[in-house]
């Protein structure tokens, strides 16, 4: 089982079909589920801890805005993480928005900075033959992974 992260990251959609074919899928989702799941969160209506923005000036300068590094302690750590990525380009707000072009385009970076890191990109489908190109795009792309051996 691989850990893929998911672009956009609020997809439903897509990280349902990465499960599907028997991975991990790392989207906000789960970064948010195990920020309210924590027991020890102090501020439940921020779902955020003091530890947070530290975290997030790994990734993003002091002078970038606060929700960017917010955002991206979030999606940082499973950046760092995953043994692969997709990314759906173009995508209908429907599908999953980000939110934030700033950070969709700090993410995008690190995606493509990771090396070694096997990335599908493909656009958002706009007819009924892309879409069944597109499913079959993701499903050759997961079958085709595999996990580290540790899972």
């Amino acid at each position: 089982m691989a850990k893929v992260f998911i672009f956009p990251a609020t997809s439903l959609i897509l990280s349902d079909m990465v499960e599907r074919w028997g991975h991990e899928a790392l989207g906000a989702a789960t970064g948010i589920r195990e920020r309210i799941q924590t027991a020890s969160l102090d501020s439940p209506p921020l779902q955020m801890t003091p530890e947070d923005p530290k975290k997030g000036l790994k990734y993003a300068a002091v002078e970038v805005p606060c929700g960017v590094r917010g955002r991206m302690a979030l999606y940082g750590p499973m950046i760092e993480e995953a043994d692969a990525a997709i990314i759906i380009n173009d995508a209908d707000l429907s599908f999953g928005c980000m939110g934030c072009a700033r950070t969709n385009e700090l993410v995008m970076f690190m995606i493509r900075q990771q090396q070694g890191l096997p990335v599908l990109d493909i656009k958002y489908p706009e007819t009924d033959d892309e879409g069944f190109a597109f499913v079959s795009q993701i499903k050759e792309f997961l079958t085709g992974l595999e996990g580290d051996s540790d899972d």
